[in-house]
């Protein structure tokens, strides 16, 4: 499968140390090359893990051709997002990995598969790849790392 990254859901997995995890499989991983810049602008554990991966060629860095696209995306959505978003266009990718809720309209409405950082955690988590025990716990975890969302939405993504 061919999956597509904005910086937030890397840098969240990374920061809960999930990330290795998660790539640790057959899938093919990929980045524009503007959401490298946005991880390499904050010098953190979090950004040396992901520049470490794509170093380590375990997520491949692509610069976008459809400029136009990207380009018009970014008139509503960050330029991480745009890119992101024209790259899973241009890849076909099997899905895409964005947070915002903007930025997910806008891949929604190009037919592009969306997750999320807590869908890819759930992922991991009913695979048995990662335990998580108390989700009281967890959430509390997501707020100290500033993941924003509703405990609504958190309850109901992680509902048995």
């Amino acid at each position: 499968m061919k999956i597509v990254f904005n910086s937030s859901p890397l840098i969240f997995l990374s920061r809960l140390d999930y990330l290795e995890i998660f790539i640790d499989c057959r899938d093919e991983f990929y980045l524009p090359e503007f959401v490298v810049r946005e991880i390499n602008a904050k010098q953190d554990e979090a950004s040396q893990d992901i520049l470490r991966l794509i170093s380590g060629k375990k997520i491949e860095v692509r610069v976008i051709k459809l400029v136009s696209l990207a380009n018009s995306l970014n008139a509503r959505l960050g330029r991480g997002e745009a890119e992101a978003i024209t790259l899973a266009t241009e890849l076909q990718a099997d899905y895409i990995l964005l947070d915002d809720f903007a930025a997910r309209k806008e891949a929604i409405k190009l037919g592009l598969n969306v997750r999320g950082s807590l869908a890819i955690i759930r992922k991991l988590n009913s695979e048995g790849k990662i335990f998580l025990d108390d989700l009281d716990e967890f959430y509390q975890r997501l707020v100290e790392i500033n993941f924003r969302v509703k405990r609504s939405l958190f309850d109901a993504i992680f509902e048995d």
